[in-house]
């Protein structure tokens, strides 16, 4: 794998749309962001739009990793379903082993893996699930283990808790918003949850991706604050990884 970020970077989910239905300005995205989570056909996408998405992150210079979801197109891998930890472990060696070979054809390199929506959230609940997903992860980069990439969102809001809110219950999101919540993450280390309480982030001066999402009706409003403030506080805080690329 191409390993993890050495200075701050934007990742949004990709190829989520299916067949002739179309989910969110992929290529007008890549230009702006430095890492690209495609989904493998189980939650969206399709082997057509896979292909048609690595093709695009080659063109642009963007890294590009697999996003495995639930077996549910119909509810965009987002609602919950019962899966026994075997078969996860297949399903995710099957979508991630059929975008490393589309990878392969192209010449480029398998950067990471992103569980989506549902798959995610299942994985934090059942840690059998949890193993299962990362058991056939280390499959792509054994014998490296498996290292942990830190992530934030700023267009949607988080919790008193902590969790992230769904989009529903989230602040409608502005580039100036967007901005301000990079910003402050990336040079203080520190957010602000949906309430105006401020906490910590906790990464202790290490870079991390900022996802935003690819659809929502604003994004690519709101990746240009993002991509103002990556680029501001890279400067800053990794000035020898910022010159280099």
């Amino acid at each position: 794998m191409a390993g993890l970020a050495r200075k701050y970077e934007i990742n949004a989910d990709m190829g989520e749309g299916f067949g002739r239905w179309k989910m969110g300005p992929d290529e007008e995205l890549m230009p702006f962001i430095d890492a690209a989570n495609i989904a493998c056909g189980f939650h969206a996408g399709d082997p057509t739009i896979m292909l048609k998405t690595v093709r695009l992150c080659k063109k642009y210079g963007v890294k590009a990793g697999a996003h495995p979801g639930q077996q549910d197109l119909f509810g965009f891998g987002r609602r919950k379903i019962e899966v026994d930890p075997k078969d996860m472990y297949a399903m995710v060696l099957y979508q991630v082993g059929a975008l490393k070979a589309m990878l392969d054809a192209e010449g480029m390199a398998l950067s990471h893996i992103k569980p989506h929506g549902e798959l995610f959230f299942y994985m934090q609940r059942d840690e059998t699930i949890m193993r299962a997903v990362l058991e056939a992860c280390a499959t792509f980069r054994a014998p490296l283990g498996v290292p942990f990439q830190g992530e934030i969102y700023v267009d949607i809001d988080y919790s008193p808790e902590g969790k992230l809110l769904p989009v529903a219950q989230s602040r409608v999101a502005t580039p100036e918003l967007c901005y301000g919540r990079a910003f402050s993450a990336m040079m203080t280390d520190t957010g602000e949850d949906i309430e105006g309480n401020k906490f910590e982030f906790g990464f202790g001066g290490k870079a991390f991706s900022i996802c935003v999402h690819s659809d929502s009706p604003t994004v690519l409003q709101n990746v240009t604050g993002v991509r103002k403030a990556v680029d501001e506080a890279n400067h800053q805080r990794f000035p020898e990884e910022s010159r280099a690329h």
